[in-house]
């Protein structure tokens, strides 16, 4: 993570190198400035996450300092917290009203200056974070939310009417749309159906503005999917105050979302694990294979650069991709001997079992191309479904060789485990035929590293 660089700006060397020092324990990089012009134009110059300043300095004060960062586009986004000894409401005001995010007397530094800091940064990483899109046919609406929203530390991204907005939520995806009714092409009504009735779109909160103030216009457009509804003309600060609230309360909302999703996921894996654990209980000769093919598998989607959340799918499939032989019989699954046609094509099922089995769990449905179709060869010869070459998913042909490899050097109740050296050359021997020659390559790939 990169280092976070704060400007302080006060004319007094003994309250500059206070403030550095309650500062220090953030691990930052602290800038010192002597007066307002000096640290104006560091702030200009360089580019710094916060700028704790003093109001009453020579050459430029403090509430000058702040109104001109808050003017230049570069550093509107810049949050100032102001520091001073003038502490009445009226300087309070001046202070907010110039801009800053937050002001602190210099009797209570000591007290509040970490804290106040620490909570500027985090909500204005919060912000940095947050893209919100205006919708508007007024040019003078666009520029002035858009500017009230920059300098407030948003990410913006306009439209001049519904039709453009809609557009541009082909690719793009913001996290709070502003939008005004009385537009042409597509009102305000229609956008606003349109984002609503979109599965893709309709967590996305959407804030209806009009200066048409009949209660049931209002709730027309709340019916339509609206969040909120903004009277024209507003405040520039009471909008960002409401953007800030929806966006915190949206954001609040989704964590706990995810981590209720998340919560039963984990539960669910470690029921599955369970389950995994007695079914390989029957037969101590699998037992650990299915941890071991989630392993491999999970390494080498790691070495072809595979995400974090897909690397976590691939192992989670690689430990369930057995998990359909639930439903084959104990005298087959363990049967020392070679195996009847009848009896082989009773544990052929087990992929489809398995499939079936994790259909009923919406979270895992990412899993199931493995569970379904790790036995696929890429000539077609596999089963159940018999596909050919890239018809079977890359994480099913990376399985593949997983399985293949764990079972070659595994003891089986029917054969002994082979050297690691034979079973390379089978696998190698089966790449192009039963395996995927780019699979088998970047396990081979993946064998070596581990080896190292």
């Amino acid at each position: 993570m990169s280092t976070r660089r704060i400007l302080i700006v006060d004319d007094s060397a003994v309250f500059r190198m206070s403030m550095k020092k309650i500062l220090g324990s953030m691990n930052a990089e602290i800038i010192l400035a002597e007066d307002g012009q000096e640290g104006l134009d560091l702030a200009l110059q360089e580019e710094f996450d916060i700028v704790v300043s003093d109001i009453d300095m020579p050459k430029i004060n403090g509430i000058e300092l702040c109104r001109t960062l808050k003017k230049t586009a570069t550093t509107q986004g810049t949050p100032v917290v102001m520091v001073s000894t003038f502490d009445s409401d009226g300087d309070v005001d001046k202070g907010f009203q110039a801009g800053a995010s937050a002001y602190i007397s210099k009797y209570e530094i000591e007290s509040r200056l970490l804290k106040t800091v620490e909570s500027v940064l985090s909500k204005s990483k919060f912000k940095g974070d947050r893209l919100v899109m205006v919708v508007d046919d007024s040019k003078v609406v666009l520029r002035i939310v858009e500017k009230g929203l920059a300098e407030a530390g948003f990410r913006v991204i306009t439209a001049e009417n519904g039709k453009k907005a809609l557009n541009l939520l082909d690719t793009i995806q913001p996290d709070l749309i502003l939008s005004d009714i009385e537009m042409p092409d597509i009102n305000g009504f229609d956008f606003c159906g349109a984002v609503h009735t979109n599965p893709d779109l309709s967590s996305i909160p959407i804030i209806a503005m009009s200066s048409k103030t009949d209660r049931g216009y209002m709730k027309r457009m709340m019916q339509n999917g609206a969040s909120a509804y903004l009277c024209k003309p507003f405040n520039i600060d009471e909008l960002v105050i409401l953007v800030e609230k929806m966006l915190s309360d949206q954001f609040h909302m989704l964590l706990m979302e995810r981590e209720r999703l998340d919560s039963e996921r984990n539960l669910m894996i470690a029921s599955i694990t369970s389950l995994i654990t007695a079914l390989e209980a029957r037969d101590n000769y699998t037992k650990g294979h299915s941890e071991a093919v989630g392993k491999i598998v999970s390494g080498m989607l790691r070495m072809d650069g595979g995400s974090a959340m897909e690397i976590e799918t691939v192992t989670i499939g690689g430990r369930l991709h057995d998990i359909g032989k639930i439903g084959v019989r104990d005298e087959i699954l363990l049967k020392p001997g070679r195996l009847t046609k009848e009896e082989f094509a009773h544990i052929k099922k087990h992929p489809v079992i398995g499939a079936n089995i994790i259909k009923s769990i919406p979270s895992f449905s990412d899993v199931i191309p493995i569970v379904l179709s790790h036995h696929e060869r890429l000539d077609g010869k596999g089963y159940p479904q018999g596909l050919k070459g890239d018809k079977i998913h890359l994480w099913a042909r990376m399985a593949a060789v997983a399985d293949t490899y764990h079972s070659l050097t595994s003891d089986r109740p029917y054969r002994k485990g082979m050297v690691q050296g034979k079973a390379l050359q089978i696998i190698e021997d089966a790449s192009g035929t039963q395996l995927c020659p780019d699979c088998v390559g970047l396990f081979f790939k993946w064998l070596a590293q581990k080896e190292k």
